[in-house]
C-alpha cells in the first residue's frame, strides 16, 4: 500500500510539476557515481541578476515583482545593499574583479589593441580564455572546486558550462548532466509542453510589443531583427537550463556555484529598465530564485550561504545617433578630417552574443553524436540561427585590423578613442599637435560630458566648464565637472584608474548626463546601458543572509568584492 501511495505521488508530482528532491539527489548520483556524503562545511551560491541597479530593483519589490525576494528581506533572512562595482561597469570587468580580484586587462566591453592592431571584444571566446588565463596566473578563483554556469568566467571552478572563459572545454550533451536534463523533462510531459509554450508566448509577445511600438512610434523599442530569438533563447531555455543545473549541483554538494540571468539585462536594453518587458523577466528569475533558495534550505548535502548580486546598474538613454543624426564615430571623422581612416566598433547585438554561441555549440554537439533524423534536425536550427543571428566579429578580426588613423570603440555611454600615429598612448600635448580642434570640438558637444586624457604623469578629466588633474592630490580648476554626482570623489579615482589602463584609448569620452532626468547619451543603439558613468548604473545590488556582515556600502569596484569571499570561505 505504500509502495503504491509513493508511486501515486511521484505520478501527481510530475503532472503538476513538482519534481521531488529525491529525484534530484537520484539525478545527481547517476552524474558522480555515488551518494556524496553530507558536508558541514559551508558552501555558497551566488546568483547574478544582470543589470539590475539597487534602485530598480527596489522598485519592483514595492511593485510586486520580486515576491520571493521581498519575502526574503521582510523576514529579515536577506539584507539589501546598496554597492559600487566600478568603471566600466561591465558583466567582464565585474566578473573578473568578484572571480579572480583583478579586471586591469578590461577598459570596457570591447577595445582595440593598439601595439597589435586587434579588436577585443570581451563576448568572444577567444578573447575571454586569453583574459582567464592571465586572471588564473597569480590568485585562485572563488569557485574553486565548484560549478560555473553562464558566466564570462568560470572563477576556478571544475564545472563550467555556458561560460566563455571555457567555451568550447565542455557541452551539456555530452555527459550525463545533459542526460539528467531530457530525463528530468521526459519525465514530466507537462513540463515539456509548458517549456514550449513560454518560448512561443515569449516570442508572440515580443511581436505584440515591437507592433504595438511601431504603430504608436514610441520609443523604446528593439533595435535588433535578431532579438526576438535571443530573448526566447536567453528568457526561457536558458533559464530553465542553468536553473536545473544549479538544483542538481545543491543535492550534490557542489561547494561553490554561481549563475547569472541575463534576461533583465537584455530586455532593459531594449525597452528599458522600468519596462513591463524588463520587469517581467526579472519576476520570472523572481520564481527560479525561490527554487533554488528552496532546495538549499533542505540541507541535503551541506548548508549553503545564498548571495544574490548584480554586475552593473542600467540607466535610462537615447542613443547619440537618434538624438543628432550621426554616429560618435562620423562625429570624429568630421572633425579629424575626411582623409583619415576611421574605423568605429560598436553593436547592439554583442549582449545577446553568448546564447547565440551557446545555442550554437549545442546544437552541432547534438547533430555529430544523434541518429540522422534528429541530426538533420539540428543542423537546421543551426543553419537558422547562424541566418538570423549575425556575429559581430568573424575570426578574421582577430588579425590585425586593417590601418586606420582613428579608432572609435564604444560601450554604452563610454568611448575610447584610439590615435594611430604611435602604437604606445598619446599625451594631450601630442593629441593637440596632431588634431588641434579635436579636445574643444568634442567638449563642445551636448551628447558629450567628459573628455578623458593624459598629461606629465596626470589624468585629466575636462568637463564643459573647469577641469581635473589627478595625480598624488586632486586639482579642481573652474567648475567641478562631476558636481552633479553625489560621489564626485569615488568617480574621480575611477576615472583616474581607467586613464592608467595599458589598453585604454588616447582619449576617453563619458555620454552627457542629465541628472534630474536620470538619463545619458548612449553611444551604441541601446534604449538603456551601462559601462560609462552616470544614474542607476553606478549602483548594482548586493543582497546577503542576515548573519554575513560584509561592509558593501564602502567598497570602491569589483576587485574588492573577491577578498571577502577568500575570507569568509578560506579559498586557498
Amino acid at each position: 500500500m505504500t509502495a503504491l501511495l509513493d508511486r501515486l505521488a511521484k505520478l501527481i508530482a510530475a503532472v503538476l510539476g513538482t519534481f521531488p528532491s529525491a529525484q534530484y539527489a537520484r539525478l545527481s548520483r547517476w552524474r558522480d557515481g555515488a551518494r556524496p556524503a553530507k558536508d558541514e562545511r559551508r558552501g555558497f551560491i551566488v546568483v547574478q541578476i544582470d543589470g539590475v541597479s539597487y534602485d530598480h530593483l527596489r522598485a519592483a519589490i514595492e511593485l510586486g515583482y520580486a515576491p520571493h525576494l521581498s519575502r526574503l528581506l521582510s523576514r529579515d533572512e536577506m539584507r539589501l545593499h546598496p554597492w559600487k562595482p566600478g568603471v566600466p561597469g561591465t558583466t567582464p570587468a565585474s566578473q573578473a574583479g568578484i572571480m579572480f580580484g583583478s579586471s586591469a586587462q578590461i577598459p570596457a566591453y570591447r577595445w582595440y589593441d593598439k601595439s597589435t592592431g586587434q579588436i577585443k571584444v570581451s563576448s568572444q571566446p577567444e578573447v575571454a580564455q586569453a583574459l582567464q588565463s592571465e586572471l588564473t596566473q597569480d590568485r585562485p578563483g572563488i569557485l574553486k572546486g565548484g560549478s560555473s554556469y553562464m558566466n564570462v568566467f568560470d572563477g576556478g571552478a571544475e564545472q563550467a558550462l555556458f561560460t566563455l572563459g571555457t567555451f568550447g572545454r565542455h557541452r551539456l550533451f555530452e555527459g550525463l548532466r545533459g542526460f539528467g536534463f531530457l530525463l528530468l523533462f521526459s519525465l514530466n510531459p507537462f513540463r515539456t509542453a509548458a517549456l514550449l509554450v513560454l518560448s512561443v508566448w515569449e516570442y508572440l509577445t515580443d511581436l505584440a510589443q515591437r507592433i504595438q511600438a511601431t504603430l504608436r512610434q514610441t520609443t523604446p523599442r528593439p533595435l535588433s531583427r535578431a532579438f526576438p530569438f535571443l530573448r526566447v533563447m536567453s528568457n526561457v531555455v536558458m533559464r530553465e537550463i542553468q536553473t536545473f543545473s544549479v538544483s542538481l549541483d545543491i543535492f550534490s554538494g557542489v561547494p561553490a556555484i554561481y549563475t547569472t540571468y541575463y534576461g533583465f539585462d537584455e530586455l532593459a536594453h531594449h525597452y528599458g529598465p522600468r519596462s513591463r518587458p524588463a520587469l517581467r523577466a526579472l519576476r520570472a528569475i523572481d520564481s527560479r530564485v525561490r527554487r533554488i533558495d528552496r532546495y538549499r534550505r533542505m540541507n541535503v548535502s551541506r548548508p549553503y550561504d545564498l548571495f544574490l548580486l548584480s554586475d552593473h546598474g542600467m540607466t535610462d538613454d537615447i542613443p547619440f545617433s537618434v538624438e543628432y543624426g550621426q554616429t560618435l564615430g562620423e562625429l570624429v571623422q568630421d572633425l579629424v578630417g575626411r582623409s583619415a581612416a576611421i574605423r568605429e566598433l560598436i553593436s547592439a547585438q554583442q549582449a545577446d552574443l553568448p546564447s547565440t554561441l551557446f545555442v550554437q555549440r549545442e546544437l552541432s554537439a547534438i547533430g555529430a553524436d544523434s541518429p540522422p533524423a534528429i541530426s538533420r534536425l539540428s543542423q537546421y536550427l543551426l543553419h537558422y540561427v547562424e541566418s538570423r543571428v549575425p556575429i559581430e566579429l568573424d575570426a578574421g578580426d582577430y588579425e590585425p585590423a586593417q590601418p586606420s588613423d582613428v579608432v572609435v570603440s564604444s560601450s554604452g555611454s563610454l568611448s575610447h578613442i584610439y590615435l594611430n600615429a604611435k602604437t604606445e598612448q598619446l599625451s594631450l600635448t601630442q593629441i593637440a599637435t596632431l588634431y588641434p580642434t579635436l579636445v574643444p570640438s568634442l567638449l563642445s558637444h551636448p551628447g558629450i560630458w567628459l573628455v578623458l586624457g593624459r598629461e606629465e604623469g596626470k589624468t585629466i578629466i575636462f568637463g564643459k566648464e573647469g577641469v581635473i588633474s589627478v595625480a598624488e592630490s586632486t586639482r579642481i580648476e573652474g567648475q567641478n565637472p562631476l558636481q552633479q554626482l553625489a560621489y564626485g570623489e569615488w568617480a574621480v579615482r575611477q576615472l583616474s584608474r581607467l586613464a592608467s589602463l595599458a589598453n585604454s584609448g588616447d582619449l576617453i569620452l563619458v555620454g552627457a548626463y542629465d541628472a534630474d532626468a536620470q538619463c545619458v547619451s548612449c553611444f551604441e543603439n541601446q534604449w538603456a546601458c551601462h559601462g560609462g558613468l552616470g544614474g542607476p548604473q553606478d549602483m548594482a545590488v548586493f543582497m546577503t543572509e542576515s548573519h554575513i556582515d560584509w561592509p558593501l556600502a564602502s567598497l570602491d569596484r569589483a576587485a574588492e568584492v573577491y577578498n571577502l569571499f577568500i575570507r569568509q570561505y578560506d579559498i586557498t
